[in-house]
Parts: C-alpha cells; structure tokens; sequence
C-alpha cells in the first residue's frame, strides 16, 4: 500500500533522515518508534507532502507522491491525524467531525460515517455540542482521530496518539486503534510509546537519529533485548 525508498531530508543544513526504507501493507498496523527527535514525525511529514524530501520515494497505492499537494494526498485516502491533536477549539464536536468530510468523495457517506464514529467514541456522542477546546486531552485525541476517519481513510496516519494522557487513557486510545484496524483500516503509527505500539502492532521499525535500526514484528520487537534495555527499562 504505502512504500518508501531511500528516503533523505533536512531542515537547511540540519540533515534529519538518512536512506529511511519502510512498507505498510494493506490491513496492517505498522508502527515507527524511537526517542523524541529520531526522525519519526518528519518522516509523516515527508508521506503527507507537509514537507518536500531531498531525495528518495514515497509511493501510495502505486502512485508517487511526489508530484501531489498535501491535499491531493488527502483526496487519494491518505490522512493525517497530526501531534497535538489540532482539534478546532472555537467548534463543536459535530462541527469539528463534518470539518473532516470535506474531502472530494466523503460527503455522501458523511452520516453514515458520523454513527461510526460515535460508536467508537461514545464519549463524543454525549458531547457533539460541547465547544473542543472545552475538552480533556483525552477526548480531544478521540475527536482528532474521528475527524480523520471522517474523510475515509485508506490509510490512518498517527503522530503520537498517546502524548499527554494518562496510562488508562493510553490504553484505551490503543484498544480502539485495534478495533479500527480490524473494520478495514490501515494504520500507520508513529509513537514514542513502545510498549503499547508495539503490543498492538503487526510490524514495526525503530528509528533512531534519523536511520531504521530495527524492523520486525511486533512481539518480536518487544522480546528484542536493545528495544528491553533502551525503550523499556528491562
């Protein structure tokens, strides 16, 4: 579904990925770990068009991304649910879900996909009038994921979902991405969180000052004596 060959990028003069190398195939949930500045939200970036690499390719579904604006990405059925969750304050649960089916194809299905979502967050349903910066963190990350699946994703980016919450809210946010991925969404994950990325996960690739290091399962990866010692304490 998603291939990246021999990725490079740098901000200026600051180089930040190195020949990045990852595949994401259609039903997965793949997950990119690694420390805080490892290169892994700039290489979302890179995929979404947010920014424009020094040189490798991005391919989706086939077709190269390098030739498309970031919402020409969007429109092809790759969305983005950005760090920091991006919600749109000054609106209501219900606006800020219909702000995500604006995408070219999504607004016949807006409804249908409104009930979906509700069933997933049921959170969101009791609130649908409540203004989104009135909001938990929590329930925020809820919303900005429904948003994304407002506009029909073929594939789900994440950039780190659990930031901020607290260790049952972390979980939580993580069963769901589960139950999402088992009703036919494919989900790339970027997450400083390893043990939970990495329990949910079918693959994974750690990265590491802008390099992957790793790749491998998921409950490969957690037995893997480096990922124990420098991401788990173990």
């Amino acid at each position: 579904m998603l291939r990246i060959d021999k990725l490079n990028f740098a901000y200026g003069d600051l180089k930040v990925l190195w020949d990045v190398d990852l595949e994401v195939h259609e039903g997965e949930i793949v997950t990119v770990v690694g420390a805080n500045g490892a290169g892994k939200s700039t290489t979302l970036k890179n995929i979404s068009r947010l920014v424009r690499p020094g040189s490798g390719t991005i391919r989706f579904l086939g077709q190269d991304l390098g030739r498309l604006q970031p919402h020409q990405v969007v429109e092809a059925g790759l969305i983005q649910v950005p760090e920091g969750r991006r919600i749109f304050p000054e609106m209501t649960v219900m606006e800020n879900l219909r702000m995500g089916s604006y995408v070219k194809g999504t607004r016949g299905d807006r409804e249908r996909n409104i009930a979906w979502v509700f069933e997933l967050f049921p959170r969101l349903r009791e609130r649908e009038k409540q203004l989104g910066g009135t909001m938990s963190g929590g329930e925020q990350q809820m919303l900005a994921i429904a948003r994304g699946l407002m506009g029909n994703p073929r594939l789900l980016l994440l950039d780190e979902p659990s930031l901020g919450l607290s260790p049952l809210l972390v979980k939580n946010i993580f069963d769901i991405l589960t139950g999402i991925n088992r009703q036919g969404v494919t989900i790339l994950l970027v997450e400083q969180n390893v043990y939970q990325s990495l329990r949910i996960s079918h693959r994974a690739y750690v990265m590491e000052t802008g390099r992957v290091v790793l790749t491998g399962q998921g409950d490969e990866l957690l037995a893997n004596d480096h990922i124990r010692k420098a991401y788990l304490g173990m």
